[in-house]
C-alpha cells in the first residue's frame, strides 16, 4: 500500500472516521501530523492543502482532502486502486 499521511488534531471525530474506513481497507499505519499541538505545523497545511480543516489525508502525494473527500472515493469504488502500490 502507499503510504498515508493525515493532519490531525486531537478529538476529532472526522479524523476518527478516516481512520476507521481506512484501517477497514488493510490500512495498518498512518503517519499522523498533529496541528494542534504546533501553530507552524498547522500554517504548513493551509499553504499545502489550501485547508483549514483536519483531518487532510494524503495518500502517496496524492491530496484526497477530508473525510468528506475519502467517503466520496470509497463510494465511487476509486479509494481501493487508490491504496494500491503503483
Amino acid at each position: 500500500m502507499k503510504p498515508i499521511k493525515m493532519y490531525t488534531s486531537a478529538y476529532c471525530s472526522y479524523c476518527s472516521n478516516a481512520e476507521k474506513l481506512l484501517s477497514s481497507k488493510g490500512v495498518s499505519h498512518i503517519e499522523k501530523i498533529r496541528v494542534d499541538e504546533d501553530l507552524s505545523i498547522l500554517k504548513e497545511m493551509i499553504e499545502k492543502t489550501g485547508r483549514r480543516t483536519v483531518p487532510q489525508i494524503y495518500i502517496g502525494d496524492y491530496h484526497v482532502g477530508g473525510f468528506d473527500d475519502l467517503r466520496a472515493l470509497d463510494l465511487k469504488g476509486e479509494l481501493d486502486d487508490l491504496l494500491k502500490i503503483s
